[in-house]
């Protein structure tokens, strides 16, 4: 029997994803209403320009004191998508402290301080949800936090930025330079007037700290994920990846020690084989492997930002966070029981594409490979190319770890043969 007294629901923010989240309750609100088992009310919307016009929200609701919004004590859930740290995490431990579970799309806030917010959240007795914090629309979360809770997770691999993959998409589809696919993303949309947060990686790496604590029920914070951004790919990058059947992306890899005594967390560009899944995302969508002992591969598939996908993600724990309220329940918080150290890069073991400018004359290879050997780096392939006194050598190694391949090259700068390192990139997906 469905409860005739509605549930309230606070909105902060109502950009982009708000405003999608608000016409979604609106203009499903029967449908919501019979999944949930009681209807749910718009109760108040926090915004910073409150004589904006806002189309289908009644100016009545429209505040800006969302601090006032969130300690009116008749809140059931909070929504919060106004991202950022502060006033966001205020915001959201007043919203427990008062009585309210809460909703975020706040990537970086809970790649941040994410264990803070689930402490107060399970002192209140309250509900954390953010499904629409990592890959928009595509259900990632909670398969991770629920559906896989009975297997070993070992490895979460993934593209997770819209705006950088349909950057890469476009130099390697039409052969453009970075930036002048960075200059179409922006006229298109999918890049910011500012894209920092995206292509030098931060919008990705918050997104793997929270999967990788999620994967591993361990607490990865922000800084422990190591970082690399995009903007030095090139289109002879690209060409390289084609000559070894591969093509570029900027992966977010989380991985679980052979040993399974530690954890990795890295964002960089990384060549992948075109046989792999991931090589064919294309423009702006993101997918995610997840590699696990029991379930085997898994992928999961779609659009990964904009304002209906990243709202549909909202309000699925929109449903699930009522449903509790309405049980008395609560669903699953942190778990971070594991506790498993998080390794630093130089620990990361992957393979190495590397391209060197040497002099083009007898023994160079055999100078450079010795570097290689002393090293304790196993040389896969080489390439070599030259014209006029000067020559392109490219290296793949075997597996190698970060540390071993960065005193390789170290070692390589120092030889009166090599002009300079052109591009180092790793090689994964196999």
């Amino acid at each position: 029997m469905m409860r005739t007294r509605p549930l309230k629901v606070a909105l902060l923010g109502c950009g982009v994803v708000g405003s999608e989240v608000a016409r979604i309750m609106t203009t499903h609100a029967d449908d919501l209403a019979a999944r949930i088992g009681a209807p749910v009310e718009l109760a108040g919307v926090a915004v910073r320009r409150p004589a904006k016009v806002r189309e289908g929200i009644d100016p009545s609701l429209v505040t800006t004191d969302a601090t006032a919004l969130v300690k009116r004590g008749d809140i059931d859930v909070v929504i919060e998508v106004i991202g950022g740290i502060e006033p966001a995490r205020t915001l959201i431990a007043t919203a427990f402290e008062h009585g309210a579970s809460v909703v975020s799309a706040n990537k970086a806030l809970l790649a941040q301080d994410g264990a803070a917010l689930h402490a107060v959240a399970e002192e209140t007795k309250k509900d954390l949800y953010y499904e629409a914090a990592v890959a928009g629309a595509i259900p990632l979360i909670r398969p991770l936090r629920e559906s896989l809770a009975g297997d070993k997770v070992n490895r979460v691999l993934g593209i997770v930025n819209g705006t950088t993959n349909f950057i890469l998409d476009k130099m390697d589809s039409t052969g453009a330079g970075y930036q002048e696919a960075l200059d179409e993303a922006t006229a298109l949309g999918y890049a910011e007037a500012d894209p920092t947060a995206d292509v030098e990686g931060f919008d990705a790496a918050a997104k793997a700290a929270i999967l990788a604590g999620i994967a591993f029920h361990t607490r990865v914070r922000l800084d422990d994920v190591y970082r690399e951004g995009m903007a030095e790919v090139t289109a002879a990058d690209f060409a390289s990846a084609k000559e070894m059947g591969c093509t570029i992306k900027l992966l977010a890899i989380c991985e679980r020690a052979a040993d399974g005594g530690s954890v990795t967390a890295r964002v960089h560009p990384a060549m992948i084989p075109l046989s792999h899944p991931l090589a064919s995302v294309r423009g702006a969508y993101n997918a995610v492997f997840v590699e696990s002992d029991a379930s085997g591969q898994l992928m999961f598939y779609g659009p990964g930002a904009g304002g209906a996908p990243t709202a549909s993600a909202v309000l699925g724990d929109l449903v699930a966070v009522c449903r509790n309220r309405l049980s008395g329940a609560t669903g699953p918080g942190a778990s971070a029981y594991a506790a498993l150290p998080v390794s630093p890069m130089g620990e990361v073991v992957t393979r190495y594409h590397i391209s060197l400018d040497v002099a083009d004359k007898p023994g160079v290879l055999a100078q450079v490979a010795t570097v290689f050997a002393e090293h304790g780096v196993s040389i896969d392939t080489v390439r070599q190319q030259g014209k006029d006194g000067e020559a392109s050598l490219v290296v793949v190694t075997h597996r190698a770890s970060d540390a071993s391949l960065t005193g390789t090259v170290e070692a390589l700068r120092s030889l009166d043969t090599v002009r300079g390192v052109a591009s180092i990139m790793r090689v994964e997906g196999e």
